[in-house]
């Protein structure tokens, strides 16, 4: 009561808002939030996993690592993944607006499915070494420094090669950035779908019937969660460029001065 006889006293304490009449902002302003509510999920599981699971799991008893286990990550599997799709589907369309506007500005619509298509064939190129390089192996494939520079170069290649297909004079610092750092995020989906899912079915069902039944996992279980654990930490270092070129679409017009 004493809040609404204040507003009627004192205007100027009213809020001022109106929301935006075009539905192209609209959108644009549903996809920025829908992108950043299921990329912080997404992103937020990925830490825990890597920063607190991982090295939580490795402590505990083993007969207690079964029990705990296939009661913990189904759930944390399917927000995992499914905040995965949802943010890189938003992120893509989001990528599809800009992509438009900067080929509007150029005078050639068509330019949106070429620079869409040159994204993703780069980028699903760049999987195939990534995939690679993550597989469990031995002697020196398997040191961690040889990994490291092995992703680095296939990452900064495809970035540099994707930015030189869809660079240009009227091309925006947010198509160029996100399509760096986009490109960073579907691979990471890739591997949350492609690898650490598939994975983790296997891994949660052997932990349940060793479980229950009180059978040892099988031989092959070490191996796949050596796999796992490659895969996910890789995607943990991706994130931090993928983040950085999110970031600098609005907010660091340093790939062109176009900051749109």
């Amino acid at each position: 009561m004493i809040f609404y006889l204040l507003t009627f006293s004192f205007p100027e304490w009213r809020p001022h808002f109106a929301f935006l009449d075009t539905a192209h902002a609209n959108e644009m302003m549903a996809l920025r939030w829908l992108h950043l509510i299921f990329g912080i999920i997404w992103i937020g599981l990925l830490y825990f996993f890597n920063l607190v699971l991982t090295p939580a799991m490795k402590k505990c008893d083993p007969q207690l690592r079964i029990k705990i286990y296939p009661q913990l990550m189904p759930g944390a599997m399917g927000w995992f993944r499914s905040s995965a799709l949802v943010t890189v589907l938003v992120g893509m369309r989001y990528f599809s607006i800009h992509l438009a506007a900067d080929a509007k500005l150029a005078g050639d619509p068509s330019l949106t499915g070429k620079w869409f298509a040159w994204w993703l064939l780069v980028w699903l190129a760049a999987y195939v070494f990534l995939y690679a390089l993550q597989l469990p192996a031995k002697g020196i494939l398997d040191r961690a420094w040889v990994r490291m520079i092995g992703i680095s170069v296939v990452v900064v290649a495809a970035s540099w090669l994707v930015l030189a297909l869809n660079g240009g004079p009227n091309v925006s610092n947010a198509h160029l950035a996100i399509s760096v750092g986009g490109g960073l995020g579907f691979i990471m989906l890739l591997n949350t779908w492609g690898v650490i899912w598939r994975v983790q079915k296997r891994l949660i069902a052997w932990a349940r019937t060793s479980g229950e039944q009180g059978v040892p996992m099988p031989p092959e279980a070490e191996r796949l969660m050596r796999w796992n654990y490659l895969t996910a930490r890789t995607s943990f270092w991706l994130s931090f460029p993928m983040l950085f070129f999110m970031g600098a679409a609005g907010h660091y017009p340093f790939l062109s001065t176009m900051a749109r």
